[in-house]
């Protein structure tokens, strides 16, 4: 039996990875849960702090700091490796929900939700570092499905745990009480993090290119707030600005992913633009379907929710496969299926709405895409990693962070401005077109693997 194969069977549940699994999977949670959690407690927040007129902005300055963290943690982990930035990101996390529990006013609830960001952004990029150095490559798909079962799960909890918590107790525990367990989780990281930082003298000293790269990115978080706010102006308005937000968002992202990466070149870029497309399928699409069996279809809003709950399933399941098959599936298969899943999934949305099919239909097909994702995201965090040379595991998968975040901001605001010229057609044929892209995208980075 070869070694990778021990490793491999050894399981990232036991000795000496169990505790910084545990550790990392909690701390992914929990970013997971709050960023959904305050979607379900916001009106009671904005209506105690009387400050409905910045509802939007809590959200949206989240995603902007979310895009900075990635950039200036993944540069910091390069330079001295991971373990500073990592605690620093989740020490900004934790003072962000303290703030946002005891704010007292709307923008200081904001702010807190700007630090919040931050360091879940940069959080994720610190852990994808320590990932690299920590565990065999065997190992990776193993705990890169955890990951992603780590951000299904709270979309079936999240909610009901934050409503519950919130009428109980109040929205500020919903905060407040995330806050030991994050001091819990980063506890069980210290073994796994005591002396993976470079030594003193191999240590690089911040330059000028990565002061660029954080000011980049800062323009690419406001550019995409921009972007996400257009539906709020005249339509004329909004479609002569949204090419123009675009073409800023991927002028400013040049320096953050890797060469080649608008060529979709075989490999590494190809990879990052993979993540950034698919994630626009899947996020374009779900926010127009439980609003699709409500209207249409006259359904309630919890069987209405029904739909996304099976795709989170689906999500969930997939990954749990993907961490258990591990190198006994051949990425390429895997990654050519996980696509295929996911476009299928969306045209048959497309499908539903346009001839009126049975709405247990738009569940099977976002059963189908779930599955699909989860298929697909272990893989490409994966191949991000071993794509990666030694120093470079920051920078590369920031660019993947970032194409997940930006693939999936710029598919919401553009499927909005499609949805008030022809509703539920027009965002369905959008992310269907982005499907069969997918799949071309997919075929390209599982035949150049």
């Amino acid at each position: 039996m070869s070694v990778d194969s021990d490793l491999s069977r050894a399981g990232i549940l036991r000795r000496p990875y169990a505790l910084p699994t545990v550790g990392a999977w909690s701390l992914v949670f929990l970013a997971a849960f709050e960023s959904l959690a305050v979607t379900t407690i916001m009106p009671v927040v904005t209506s105690d702090l009387d400050g409905r007129g910045l509802y939007a902005l809590a959200f949206s300055s989240t995603l902007a700091a979310g895009v900075v963290g990635m950039v200036a943690i993944g540069s910091w982990a390069d330079r001295r490796g991971p373990a500073v930035p990592l605690f620093t990101a989740i020490a900004v996390f934790a003072a962000g929900l303290a703030v946002a529990g005891t704010a007292t006013s709307m923008p200081v609830f904001v702010a807190a939700r700007f630090l919040q960001g931050l360091g879940a952004g940069g959080m994720t990029v610190a852990l994808y570092v320590l990932v690299a150095l920590v565990y065999p490559a065997p190992l990776h798909i193993k705990i890169f499905g955890a990951f992603a079962s780590a951000w299904v799960l709270p979309s079936m909890v999240g909610p009901f745990v934050a409503g519950f918590v919130a009428d109980a107790l109040s929205w500020h525990w919903v905060f407040l009480g995330v806050v030991a367990l994050v001091a819990v989780a980063a506890g069980m990281m210290v073994p796994a993090v005591r002396g993976r930082d470079r030594a003193s003298a191999d240590r690089v000293p911040a330059s000028a290119t990565d002061a660029r790269r954080v000011a980049e990115a800062a323009v690419v978080a406001v550019s995409v707030v921009v972007l996400s706010s257009l539906g709020e102006l005249d339509r004329s308005a909004a479609w002569l600005l949204a090419p123009v937000a675009v073409v800023v968002i991927g002028f400013a992202l040049r320096h953050l992913v890797p060469p080649g990466t608008y060529r979709i070149r075989a490999g590494l870029p190809a990879t990052v633009v993979l993540c950034g497309v698919a994630g626009g399928v899947f996020f374009g699409t779900e926010v127009y379907l439980p609003l699709l069996l409500h209207d249409r279809y006259g359904l309630p809003a919890w069987l209405s929710g029904i739909t996304l709950t099976a795709g989170a399933i689906a999500w969930a399941l997939a990954s749990a496969v993907q961490g258990r098959l591990g190198d006994r599936l051949d990425p390429g298969t895997a990654i050519r299926t996980g696509a295929t899943l996911l476009a299928g999934g969306a045209a048959l949305e497309l499908v539903t709405a346009v001839a009126h099919l049975h709405p247990a239909m738009a569940a099977v097909g976002w059963f189908a895409a779930g599955a699909g994702m989860g298929t697909l995201y272990p893989r490409i965090s994966t191949l991000v990693l071993a794509l990666s040379a030694p120093g470079e595991e920051g920078f590369n998968t920031a660019a993947k962070s970032i194409s997940d975040a930006v693939g999936g901001s710029v598919a919401l605001a553009l499927s909005g401005l499609l949805f008030a010229l022809a509703p539920f057609t027009g965002p369905f044929l959008f992310t269907t077109l982005l499907g069969a892209g997918t799949v071309l995208i997919a075929l390209r980075v599982a035949a150049s693997r």
